[in-house]
């Protein structure tokens, strides 16, 4: 019989002390957190919720090894990350845009081989949904974005809305101060490979593009939001392309979620219902 299993991480606030000053203060990702454990549960899971000062990296990563021990073939889990994304210098090459992305956790950054190498843990077989409701990639800040790919109106707008996304000065500051951890993550060549080494099938929604940014609020970011909307307390019946979909029909037009795969295809997996066991 499959088994669901869940873990939901949402921070509202990262360490001054690690980010050099910087409290990365947001309003509704614990929100977020609780709202996908609710569908989870809802639907059979067993959901574990992890916020903000709990949410270090010593018990993300230890989380992560604890579910992959414990899945099986048929078996599905499901991670939803909200907070801040950054980034980091790519020294192993293995990166287009000469940046690796991050998830800002509250003692440290998550770099994303990091996940990638929990995921290679998990056995084929297994299904894997990931929802990030971040800015987790580095090129969301190249200065293309605030030069005009998005129309004026757009760019009035984001000057009153508040982003999950680490400023690219706190980022130099909190690297530079903490070179001896991320280099030695960054330099890894354990990890660099971790990516080509996943075997489930493992689908990824992220909460916009690499070169946008992704909005908080008030009671959801926006992406979890328009997820919420969409799932209509479990009303929806389609499959995970077309749950997608309807989420970025309800989006703005610069912040559109991403949608793909790593690791084993697995057409019969994206075909269900979304979240199902």
């Amino acid at each position: 019989m499959p088994k669901g299993i869940s873990l939901h991480i949402g921070l509202n606030a990262v360490d001054p002390k690690h980010y050099q000053g910087w409290e990365g203060v947001l309003a509704a990702c614990e929100s977020d957190a609780e709202d996908m454990a609710s569908i989870a549960k809802g639907m059979g899971f067993s959901p574990e919720v992890v916020l903000t000062q709990a949410a270090t990296r010593e018990r993300i990563l230890a989380g992560l090894g604890k579910v992959a021990s414990s899945l099986e073939p048929g078996d599905i889990f499901v991670l939803s990350y909200s907070g801040h994304g950054g980034q980091l210098p790519d020294l192993s090459g293995d990166e287009t845009d000469q940046e690796d992305e991050t998830w800002c956790l509250y003692d440290g950054e998550l770099v994303d081989d990091e996940l990638y190498e929990a995921l290679a843990r998990i056995p084929a077989g297994v299904r894997v949904l990931t929802l990030s409701d971040s800015c987790h990639s580095g090129t969301m800040l190249k200065e293309a974005f605030y030069q005009g790919i998005v129309g004026a109106a757009a760019q009035a707008q984001r000057m009153e809305t508040s982003y999950r996304c680490m400023p690219g000065a706190v980022a130099q500051r909190t690297y530079r101060a903490n070179k001896g951890l991320y280099d030695g993550l960054l330099q890894n060549t354990a990890l660099n490979d971790a990516r080509s080494r996943v075997a489930a099938s493992a689908l990824l929604i992220s909460g916009c593009q690499d070169n946008q940014l992704s909005s908080d609020g008030t009671f959801n970011g926006l992406f979890t939001a328009r997820l919420l909307s969409v799932w209509r307390n479990g009303s929806f019946a389609g499959s995970y392309r077309q749950f997608h979909n309807a989420i970025v029909r309800l989006m703005p037009p610069d912040q559109t979620p991403n949608y793909y795969f790593i690791g084993a295809p697995d057409r019969e997996f994206e075909a269900q219902r979304p979240f199902t066991i």
